[in-house]
C-alpha cells in the first residue's frame, strides 16, 4: 500500500506539474491593429499596446507581444497582411482591432465584414485564439449605418465564439480632453483607460490552455 500510494503522489506531482507548465507556456501575441494600436501621435511606449506589455510583465505573465499595427490601416489591409504575419509569428493569440478606417471612409459594413470574417478564420485555422476589439463611428454617419458597424463585431465574436472587447474607447470617446488636437486619436491619458477596456477579456483568453 505503501509503495502504490508512493507511485501515486509521484504520478499526482508529474501531472500537477505538467499542468502548471501547459498552463504558464509562454505564448505569443500578435496584435494587427490601426493607428489607435500604433501609438498615433504618441511616445514610443505610450500606446496600449506597450501598457499591455508591461502589465503581463508585472504580472508574470510570459508572453510575447508582436504589434503588427499601421496607421491608416482598414480590414482590407489587415486581411492581405495577415497570412504573412501568422507564418512569421505563429501567434497562440491574435488581437484584431480594426474596422475603424472603414467606418471613417463610409465603406460598406458587408465588405469590412467579410474580411474581418477571413480573418477570423485564418486565425483559428492557424490555431490561434482571436480577441475582438470592438469600435462606434460617430453618430454623423446615420443610425442604419453605425448601428450595423457596430453590431458587426458582436455577431461576429458569436458566430466564431472569439471573445468581443465590446468598445474599445470606452471611458473615452465622450471625454474631449482624452484626444489628441485631431480629435480622432486618444491621447496618452486615454491609453491606460483604453488597457482596462481590453485587459479583462485579454486575460482570460492567455490564461486559456
Amino acid at each position: 500500500m505503501l509503495v502504490y500510494l508512493k507511485k501515486w503522489s509521484v504520478c499526482g506531482l508529474l501531472m500537477m506539474a505538467a499542468s502548471a507548465s501547459a498552463y504558464s507556456a509562454p505564448k505569443t501575441v500578435l496584435v494587427l491593429g490601426d493607428s489607435l494600436s500604433a501609438e498615433y501621435g504618441l511616445s514610443r511606449g505610450a500606446g496600449w499596446v506597450a501598457l499591455l506589455e508591461q502589465k503581463l510583465k508585472a504580472e508574470k505573465i510570459d508572453a510575447a507581444i508582436v504589434n503588427a499595427s499601421i496607421s491608416g490601416e482598414t480590414t482590407s489591409g489587415g486581411r492581405a497582411r495577415l497570412p504573412a504575419l501568422l507564418t512569421q509569428h505563429k501567434p497562440d493569440i491574435v488581437v484584431i482591432e480594426l474596422g475603424a478606417n472603414d467606418g471613417l471612409r463610409g465603406l460598406p459594413v458587408a465588405a469590412a465584414e467579410t474580411n474581418m470574417r477571413t480573418m477570423i478564420e485564418l486565425a483559428q485555422k492557424n490555431k490561434a485564439r482571436v480577441l475582438l476589439v470592438g469600435m462606434r463611428i460617430p453618430p454623423n454617419y446615420g443610425r442604419d449605418y453605425t448601428e450595423r458597424f457596430f453590431g458587426m463585431y458582436k455577431s461576429l465574436s458569436t458566430q466564431y465564439k472569439a471573445p468581443l472587447v465590446p468598445f474599445m474607447l470606452d471611458g473615452v470617446a465622450d471625454k474631449p480632453a482624452l484626444f489628441q488636437a485631431d480629435r480622432l486619436h486618444p491621447n496618452a491619458q486615454a491609453h491606460p483607460v483604453i488597457l482596462a477596456n481590453i485587459w479583462p477579456h485579454f486575460l482570460a483568453l492567455v490564461k486559456a490552455r
